[in-house]
Formats: C-alpha cells, structure tokens, sequence
C-alpha cells in the first residue's frame, strides 16, 4: 500500500510539473505584436516617415529655404522665442508644415539638426528644432543640401531677401572662399514616439 501511495504522489508531482511549465511557456509566447517586434515594427514605420519628409522637402523646394530662414540681426532663426531654436512648435514655414503634418499630432516628439563644418575642418551642430531628448528607440535620418555663394536669406514671412550670406550674418562660415560653394549642411531629423 505505501508503494502505490508514494507512486501516486510521483504521479501527481509530475502532472503539477508539466502543467506550471506549460502555463508559464503560455505565459511568455512570443506573438508579432510582442513587444520587441512591436517596437522594431514602430521604429522601422518612423525610420520610413521620416526620410519621405525629408526626401518630400528637398524635392518641393522647402529644404533649402527652411535652412535659410535665418534672421541676420539677431543671429536665430525667424520667429523664434529667446532660443535661437524652435522648441514647441515646428518652424513657420514649408517644411515646418510638413513636419507637424506628418508627425505633430502622432504623438512623436522630433529634432532637427543642421550639421555643418567650420572653417578650420570642425563640426558644428545648430538646432533648428529641439522638442527634448530621444528616447533609447529614436530614429535618425539626414539629408545633404549644398549651398553656394550666391545664395541669399530668407525674411521673417518666408521670402527670400537680397542679402548674401556670408560669415557675419548666418551660422554656418563659408569653408570653400575660392570655390562657388560656400557650405555643405546635413539636415538631421530624429524622431521618437512620446
């Protein structure tokens, strides 16, 4: 009799065994909407929205005069608040609008970056748009835009002006004088979901 009770308890053991490894195995199923491949999944969506806005922009003509959009007398980008950056809204014009089209009211936080060389081979960074710091899942993308002597400023109401940048009136110096280029800049946006 006591070999049959201790077999009967081995069984149950057993059956307890199985049944705690099957509801945890049921318990950590990875699924497609698992939070690794969700994520990957959302990030690989921003990755794609943001090189069409930034692919968009440059092909309607909105980059370069966003980059231009520089008030010379006090050395900030027009409209701004006491940042020589926009920080709570996108800035006022072409690609501004496409930037809160495609990503103010998802709920995705975005900087913008203009990254340009100085005159002695060095890297500056100006902030065109900063909303905070990015998450650990922000994505990034960039695009290059050439600028050449005789490009020229662009006043508070997006027109452009007849004053020629040059080193005293715009942030990025002229690093080719004896060349008709006068600056390389990458435009870097960074996206993240709030």
């Amino acid at each position: 009799m006591r070999a049959q009770v201790h077999t009967l308890e081995a069984i149950v053991a057993a059956l307890l065994m199985v049944t705690s490894i099957l509801f945890a195995l049921q318990i950590t199923a990875v699924t497609p909407l698992s939070a690794s491949t969700s994520s990957q999944h959302i990030e690989n969506q921003q990755q794609a929205s943001v090189e069409g806005v930034l692919s968009g922009a440059a092909e309607n003509g909105e980059l370069r005069p966003a980059l231009l959009f520089w008030n010379n007398s006090s050395g900030q980008f027009h409209n701004t608040s006491s940042d020589d950056f926009y920080s709570s809204r996108a800035p006022p014009n072409a690609f501004g609008e496409r930037l809160e089209r495609a990503f103010g009211d998802q709920g995705i936080g975005y900087n913008v970056y203009v990254i340009y060389k100085t005159a002695g081979g060095g890297r500056r960074v100006q902030e065109m748009v900063y909303q905070g710091e990015p998450s650990d899942n922000a994505v990034r993308s960039g695009r290059t835009m050439t600028l050449t002597d005789d490009a020229t400023l662009y006043d508070h109401e997006g027109r452009e002006t007849e004053i020629p940048v040059n080193r005293s009136n715009f942030y990025a110096p002229d690093v080719s004088p004896e060349s008709g280029t006068y600056s390389v800049l990458r435009v870097e946006v960074v996206v993240w979901r709030i």
